[in-house]
């Protein structure tokens, strides 16, 4: 696999499509990041990681209004890629939706979103934007 965020992105935007409640990703450091931030900014309603096999997965239960059945996140977009890479410092930081959403970024802190990234003054890879 050339591009494990973007399949990432893309289990979590095909379940969200098909309604599921749970979905199973395989799991890195990275990943497991990610999902932290998704969970800490209220776009997943829980999160498990599970160490089974050589790698493990994350199960992550996806967050819908009770009402209108409709998901927290309306759109995951993979800003970087293996192929072209996306830096910002943190006074060129990209706002998403008009400051709605959020994007996450990879610094040498850990990852992070953008509204945290500029209180500490710090830039790096934009790996998405949800919203």
């Amino acid at each position: 696999m050339t591009d494990p965020i973007a399949d990432y992105l893309t289990r979590l935007r095909n379940a969200i499509k098909a309604n599921h409640r749970v979905v199973e990703v395989p799991a890195s450091n990275l990943k497991k990041e990610i999902t932290k931030v998704l969970f800490e900014k209220g776009y997943i309603l829980n999160y498990k990681f599970v160490e089974e096999g050589p790698q493990g997965s994350i199960k992550i239960a996806l967050k819908y209004d009770p009402v209108n059945k409709v998901n927290a996140i309306k759109k995951l977009i993979r800003v970087s890629t293996p192929g072209l890479r996306k830096y910002t410092g943190y006074k060129e930081m990209p706002r998403v939706l008009n400051g709605l959403g959020i994007a996450i970024l990879s610094t040498s802190k850990g990852v992070m979103t953008d509204k945290e990234a500029v209180a500490e003054k710090i830039g790096g890879e934009v790996l998405c934007y949800i919203y």
